[in-house]
């Protein structure tokens, strides 16, 4: 019985397939189906080709930022498919009439379709989690979609639900918030991280400029995405705002020095006190170069490697130092004594010619004077003249910019060089006999 059922069952379907082959509009759609492709593949050869930007993001402009170029790259390599997908669509409109039936058509629109996505997937998206998530459950439901089989799926899985008191969730609305959950996520990273680099690339802005747009890009797009995984979720936007009133209000009793840390942020970012790269000085004597500005905090890396991780409050309300805030030139000092024999004026000019000599010392005629290094008596000592000399650098005198201790040590080679004595503490110490003590007693 089931063989004879079985058989029936070939014979029928062979039938329908002469049949179908027999057809004149089969032949048809099927040359416009590769008289398509074929086009479809020459433009995409031709969009390749023209296209400024390699699959390697190596060619083109060298200003343009290396995740615009890879990402432009990759688009041109899904022109083949969009293109596909255009044509069908077209021929499949205005042959509707025509044409008795057109089902190899619309089986080449979905074919594309899927390729596109499928293209999309291998190109853009490198978590390997996701990627094999949108692979082997998004690209069945989308089949299913576009055959016209996924409303009898979404009512089997609708019907599969589970009550939590006031709330009804189904298998349905939980696979639904998961995949488009995880593509709205993957698409906030992506866009965040795009845009990020294309703003900190723009020339035309300075870098605490850049900052700004950069950390209120972010924020404006996860803000979005939250905003649509609400609506997904079915959650009323009305009755959240009113919610999120409350909310606001005991965030703003609770979550005190979170916001201020937050606002504290965004106005650190908008008045540019403090911007990536800058030497600062907390008032409690801690120093570090600002590597990053947070919106909740900012962190200091000191000369021994350290991270310093700063609130950002203390920026606005507390007094702070930032050595290179608008001139990253700095004036120092180094002292030194020599004896009170010395021909002084000799030496002065010899000083300043030893630490004009250091390379990240200002010094030369396009130099201003006061700039120029400079060398003269602080006070007269107990034991020698005491000395100093005045000199301007580019940055801060310490770490791997450290420029003091270079000339102390010249200062001292030139010192010994030309014979000038470095002075010590001395003392006179006088041995009275007894004879003289005696009479200085009398003498009292």
């Amino acid at each position: 019985m089931l063989a004879g059922n079985l058989k029936q069952l070939a014979s029928q379907l062979f039938e329908q397939a002469s049949s179908t082959i027999s057809q004149t509009d089969t032949y048809v759609q099927l040359a416009m189906i590769i008289a398509i492709y074929a086009f479809a593949f020459g433009l995409a050869s031709v969009v390749r080709k023209l296209s400024p930007w390699d699959a390697g993001g190596a060619s083109g402009e060298s200003s343009k930022p290396i995740a615009l170029k890879r990402m432009a790259a990759r688009l041109t390599e899904l022109a083949f498919p969009v293109f596909a997908i255009i044509m069908l669509r077209f021929v499949l409109e205005v042959s509707e009439g025509v044409l008795k039936q057109a089902w190899l058509l619309h089986t080449a629109l979905i074919i594309a379709i899927l390729l596109l996505c499928h293209s999309l997937i291998r190109n853009f998206i490198a978590n390997e989690v996701t990627a094999r998530l949108f692979r082997w459950v998004g690209l069945p439901l989308l089949f299913l979609h576009l055959m016209g089989l996924l409303s009898g799926l979404t009512a089997i899985l609708q019907s599969i639900s589970l009550n939590l008191g006031l709330f009804e969730v189904s298998l349905y609305a939980v696979i639904r918030v998961v995949f488009l959950g995880s593509f709205l996520f993957w698409l906030g990273r992506v866009s965040s991280r795009t845009g990020r680099e294309y703003i900190t690339h723009q020339e035309n802005l300075d870098v605490r400029t850049r900052e700004v747009v950069a950390k209120l890009f972010e924020i404006a797009v996860f803000f979005v995405i939250a905003l649509l995984l609400l609506q997904i979720m079915g959650v009323n936007l009305t009755a959240l705002a009113v919610f999120g009133g409350a909310l606001g209000v005991g965030i703003g009793l609770g979550l005190q020095a979170i916001a201020s840390n937050f606002i504290s942020g965004i106005i650190i970012l908008l008045d540019r006190s403090v911007s990536i790269g800058d030497y600062v000085e907390l008032e409690d004597g801690r120093t570090g170069v600002v590597r990053e500005l947070n919106m909740r905090s900012t962190t200091l890396e000191t000369f021994n490697g350290t991270d310093i991780v700063v609130p950002n409050e203390k920026f606005i309300a507390e007094t702070f130092t930032n050595w290179t805030h608008k001139d990253k030139r700095q004036r120092y000092r180094v002292d030194f004594s020599v004896a009170y024999h010395s021909d002084v004026r000799q030496l002065v000019e010899i000083i300043k010619k030893v630490v004009a000599s250091h390379p990240q010392v200002f010094s030369g005629d396009d130099i201003p004077r006061e700039e120029r290094p400079d060398c003269e008596i602080d006070s007269f000592g107990d034991s020698g003249i005491n000395m100093f000399v005045e000199f301007w650098m580019e940055g801060i005198d310490d770490g791997k910019n450290r420029v003091g201790g270079d000339l102390l040590l010249m200062i001292l080679e030139a010192l010994q060089e030309h014979g000038f004595e470095i002075p010590f503490p001395q003392r006179e110490v006088r041995i009275l006999d007894g004879s003289t003590l005696r009479s200085n007693n009398l003498k009292k």
